[in-house]
């Protein structure tokens, strides 16, 4: 604003000048000032205009906004629990706030400045945004999700107003497309072109995602449809810097393998890419499809004959004094390897005091490093977690103590109690429990991990399962409930059956605490077996 009077008063103190310079003997001159005046008016209208623009859009934010945070702020916890809420979130927050930011201050406004910069240290980073965006991707691989479902917020069972927009979409795709997972990129690519002819508004050209398609479709193996796809570029901005020389780099390639394979070409088909146009790039997971298909539902080997042979029980572990008056209730979850699940473990008062007391001390969880032993954070394993020990709350001692009495084994060499958070997206994908010989240096004094004991402390609307690839189970979360089972053997060798994931969490806010109970101390409560795989 006080450039813009400055040029002003510069342009006026200059009509005066001229003016003085007897202008006034001079109709035919003095008209001059007249469309001076004019020109400065119009300048001035289109300030205005401009502000107005600005205030506008911030307003449209506003509104938005306060509408939004209503909804978020009267259940944070189930407005999170949707995937696509908390990608939102996390772009919003790191994207479009400081595009928002950069628009005010073009007139600064002291006062969202400094709010701005007292919250910016909360702020979602890059790599918040980013790690978002691929917790939707893997959601949709887990749960075979296309793009549009996702899209319009139509996930497994639910129904929402949390939609992505087509910038939304060429974000996720372009997010792929940084990390050369070109199998996405074409996803979301696809996806933002659709809502982009059907009517949608956006801020992206359509040039910019038929680039971006093109050449992910190309590196998908696909050349005629990445010849097509780069025609229609061509068409839309003959002098796009790439579109020409791609194409011509396309059709020689195509000519190429064409006249190797003494084919004639076959015009690209007409049907859109979606999910299982193109199969998804194998990983470092032997497991993978298994995993995903008992995280969907899908595989679970729970025959009749099996079922047949789980019971439910009360269980007074062996008679302990605390469990004889009201003895904890007991399910075979399943027969061998054998898990069993116990019910009101927690109540709902004392879950809500744990994750009290964890939520200030929530860290990104670490995986040991199996060739170094250093904790670090990995991709496979997408949750905070905390660990509470008996001094920080009574809470937490007669937690240890109900471990104790249910399983009938010493928690005085057990971990500290674990709690984890699993949010958008969140899982652990198949991985063992117990160290694998050589041990594990900080398991020398009190032996490997013998036993788990999981609390589940919240229901999750979808996904979030407990999954046993190698048989074929699957536990599902129950608030206040807990699973139990033993990763070894009485020989003290691990059971290689137990390897088990915690499935990505695809709407709601997943909480488990888990205690690690070693083998020290067990001696005489678990005894060695005759053989080795007793």
């Amino acid at each position: 604003m006080r450039k813009f009077l400055s040029v002003i008063s510069w342009a006026l103190l200059c009509c005066c000048w001229t003016s003085q310079a007897e202008i006034f003997t001079s109709i035919g001159q003095m008209t001059d000032l007249i469309h001076t005046e004019k020109e400065l008016v119009q300048s001035l209208k289109e300030y205005i205009k401009a502000e107005e623009s600005k205030l506008a859009v911030v307003k449209s934010w506003a509104n938005k906004l306060d509408d939004l945070t209503k909804v978020s702020t009267s259940d944070p916890e189930g407005y999170l629990g949707h995937p696509v809420n908390a990608y939102k979130l996390m772009k919003r927050l790191n994207t479009e706030w400081s595009e928002l930011e950069s628009l005010v201050l073009q007139n600064p406004s002291d006062g969202f400045i400094s709010n701005m910069s007292v919250h910016r240290q909360f702020f979602p980073d890059e790599e918040d945004e980013t790690g978002a965006a691929k917790a939707l991707m893997r959601l949709q691989d887990t749960y075979q999700l296309d793009s549009e479902a996702f899209s319009r917020g139509k996930l497994p069972g639910i129904h929402s107003n949390a939609v992505l927009t087509v910038d939304d979409c060429f974000d996720m795709g372009k997010t792929a497309y940084n990390d050369a997972d070109y199998y996405h990129a074409v996803l979301w690519m696809q996806q933002s072109l659709k809502q982009l002819d059907s009517g949608d508004e956006a801020v992206v050209a359509k040039a910019d995602i038929l680039d971006y398609l093109s050449y992910s479709v190309y590196q998908m193996g696909d050349l005629p449809r990445a010849i097509e796809l780069t025609r229609r570029l061509v068409a839309i901005d003959p002098s796009h810097q790439r579109a020409g020389g791609n194409l011509r780099y396309f059709e020689g390639l195509l000519f190429k393998q064409l006249k190797e394979l003494n084919q004639a070409y076959q015009p690209v088909s007409e049907e859109p890419i979606q999910l299982g146009t193109y199969s998804r790039p194998k990983d470092h997971l032997p497991e993978r499809e298994a995993y995903e298909a008992l995280c969907r539902g899908e595989g679970a080997k729970m025959t009749e004959a099996r079922r047949s042979r789980l019971v439910c029980r009360y269980q007074d572990g062996k008679r302990n004094p605390r469990l004889l008056l009201k003895p904890m209730k007991e399910e075979d979850e399943w027969d061998s390897p054998h898990i069993v699940r116990y019910l009101d473990v927690l109540s709902h008062e004392e879950i809500e005091k744990i994750k009290e007391l964890a939520k200030p001390r929530l860290a990104r969880a670490t995986v040991r490093d199996p060739k170094t032993g250093v904790l670090t954070t990995a991709n496979y394993r997408v949750s905070k977690s905390a660990w509470l020990e008996a001094e920080d709350d009574p809470v937490i001692v007669r937690v240890n103590q109900r471990i104790e009495d249910i399983t009938g084994l010493t928690v005085d060499t057990a971990e500290l109690l674990q709690v984890a958070n699993y949010g958008v997206g969140g899982q652990y994908e198949p991985h063992y429990d117990f160290s694998r010989r050589p041990f594990d240096s900080n398991l020398k004094v009190d032996g490997n991990r013998l036993a788990t004991f999981l609390n589940y402390m919240s229901d999750v609307e979808a996904g979030g399962a407990t999954v046993f690839p190698d048989f074929g189970a699957v536990v599902r979360p129950r608030k206040g409930t807990a699973v139990f089972w033993y990763n070894l053997f009485k020989s003290g060798e691990g059971d290689y059956r137990t390897r088990h994931a915690a499935c990505p969490v695809l709407v709601g806010s997943k909480w488990v605490s888990n205690k690690w109970i070693h083998e020290r101390g067990q001696e005489f409560r678990r005894p060695c077996g005759l053989t080795e795989v007793d």
